[in-house]
């Protein structure tokens, strides 16, 4: 695999122990064969979900990893939600405690599962004060703490390219559709297929309205939105890739499809009509990608991610019968 400016550390061999320690504290994820999809897109669709791992989605593979890794009795982070669900969880796990910055206009079914898993939730109005900004206050106030990124850091990556090495011994995918917000989980299965030497295609799934990385990708630099974005894909609401994200999307990923919120909603539709999951917007990017762009993929075997299944119910209800 190819070595990273901004993470060293990230080797081959740093990822075989990874991937030696960190599944038997995981859930294996769901695969499911999608023969409607199949039939009407002509191509073969399996559906990777990850909507029943700890917390509710692939973040917990990240958190766990990133957590074990460190002395440190306190976490700072900020989330939209997955993610500091997963750090609450994993800190419940591993007897530390953490503080979680959220936008006010976080799923509230969200911001009520990092309190349960004993989380402190500190709630931000985006419009007046960035979440970077926040955490940067509460790491004065607590410098003994530890601030974990959700997605910028060599064992996040590595965490999340578990996932590609249950897909890959499982499947042999032409094409890995993935959703993408900060890009920690495609850049972990970019890792992992490099890793195992397979020639398949990641294809990024992106929100159109938060279109950061597809433009990035485009234009060969790195491109941030200058607002947080007002997609229905509220896990990827992000400003940008992360560095070392970057670094190895640029040269691994060959695509990222930009989908708009009624393609996005129609996958989340899908799902629960057709596969019997529930699956948050962002977990549907992948699915709504492959609606919108479909004649891109016939005859193939396509790989399609849903990241999570944490969803306000009202939402959800919402969004299964806006039509």
């Amino acid at each position: 695999m190819l070595t990273y400016t901004h993470a060293p550390q990230l080797t081959g061999a740093y990822l075989g122990e990874v991937w030696e320690r960190l599944p038997p504290a995981l859930r294996p994820t769901l695969f499911l064969a999608d023969p409607t999809l199949s039939q009407q897109l002509r191509c073969e669709v399996t559906v990777v979900s990850e909507t029943f791992q700890y917390t509710g989605s692939f973040k917990f593979r990240a958190a766990y990893n990133l957590l074990a890794s460190i002395p440190h009795q306190h976490v700072i982070t900020a989330s939209s939600g997955n993610f500091g669900q997963a750090v609450a969880y994993a800190s419940k796990l591993l007897g530390k405690t953490c503080t979680v910055v959220m936008p006010t206009t976080s799923a509230q079914v969200k911001i009520e599962a990092v309190r349960a898993y004993g989380g402190t939730v500190d709630l931000v109005d985006v419009r007046q004060v960035s979440r970077a900004k926040r955490v940067a206050q509460l790491m004065q106030q607590h410098p003994e703490a530890f601030q974990a990124p959700a997605y910028d850091d060599y064992r996040v990556v590595a965490g999340n390219s578990t996932l590609g090495m249950e897909i890959f011994a499982a499947l042999d995918p032409d094409v890995i559709l993935i959703p993408v917000g900060g890009g920690g989980l495609s850049s972990g299965l970019v890792i992992a297929r490099d890793y195992l030497q397979k020639e398949t295609e990641i294809l990024g799934a992106e929100p159109l309205l938060g279109n950061d990385a597809a433009r990035s990708l485009r234009q060969g630099t790195l491109i941030s939105n200058t607002d947080e974005p007002t997609t229905v894909a509220d896990g990827a609401r992000t400003l940008s890739l992360g560095q070392l994200n970057w670094e190895i999307l640029r040269q691994g990923m060959s695509d990222i499809l930009e989908v708009p919120d009624a393609a996005i909603l129609a996958g989340l539709r899908h799902s629960f009509r057709y596969l019997n999951l529930k699956v948050e917007p962002t977990g549907a990017l992948s699915l709504g990608a492959l609606l919108n762009e479909s004649g891109r993929f016939e005859g193939k075997r396509v790989c399609c991610v849903v990241s999570g299944g944490n969803v306000d119910p009202r939402l959800y209800a919402q969004y299964l019968t806006a039509e």
